[in-house]
């Protein structure tokens, strides 16, 4: 009898387990959702996915927006993304293609006329070195300038506010989840996940340039 009752709890750990990481494939895609969309993608009940999105966040691996009710990847999964290596070093390899890319951003937008006051960055390493390089595809003459709240586990609306409280044009380098989550808020609406070298520029509101790194 025992036995029938822990393979039922296995059965249950194991279907909640598959749940949850179809929870963070849901939220891959499309930037925040709300708990009755994350529930109707996985044909749940919205009580079920509620309780799933609060165990991911009590571990960092969702982040809620306390304002609109809203779930994103969290910043956890940055970590944990970063622990992962193969027998060669994927990052070493591609870190040569980043840098030009990060470059050809900066000549893109200074050819653009796109030329930014100021530009903030994520206090991690690889954005510091990424900014760094935009700059330096700019011609921008400042000095590049560290933003905590840019971090992959950063406030979105702290990020948000410290850049609407510099006067100029700033530019913001950052991570995927965190930097197109920024844009969303800023936009007020969804905005699709930033690919490598991709740029935005938000006026009062509005996107009113896009760079779409395809097009380098």
């Amino acid at each position: 009898m025992s036995n029938g009752v822990d393979a039922g709890r296995d059965a249950g750990l194991i279907r909640s387990v598959d749940r949850a990481v179809a929870i963070l494939d849901v939220l891959a895609v499309g930037g925040w959702k709300a708990g009755a969309e994350v529930a109707r993608e996985l044909g749940v009940h919205r009580s079920t996915a509620l309780r799933l999105l609060a165990t991911l966040e009590r571990h960092r691996l969702v982040e809620r927006d306390q304002r609109t009710a809203k779930y994103r990847l969290g910043g956890r999964l940055v970590q944990l993304a970063s622990a992962v290596r193969g027998e060669a070093d994927l990052r070493a390899v591609a870190r040569p293609v980043c840098a030009a890319l990060a470059r050809q951003v900066g000549e893109r937008l200074r050819d653009d006329e796109i030329e930014p006051d100021l530009i903030v960055t994520s206090p991690l390493v690889r954005a510091v070195q990424t900014a760094e390089l935009v700059a330096r595809g700019l011609k921008h003459r400042g000095v590049v300038e560290v933003v905590p709240a840019l971090a992959p586990d950063g406030s979105v609306r702290r990020a948000a506010a410290d850049l609407e409280a510099r006067a100029g044009l700033v530019a913001a380098v950052g991570h995927e989840p965190a930097i197109s989550a920024l844009a969303a808020h800023l936009v007020g609406r969804g905005v699709t996940a930033f690919r490598k070298g991709q740029a935005l520029l938000v006026d009062d509101g509005r996107v009113v340039y896009a760079l779409d790194p395809e097009s380098m």
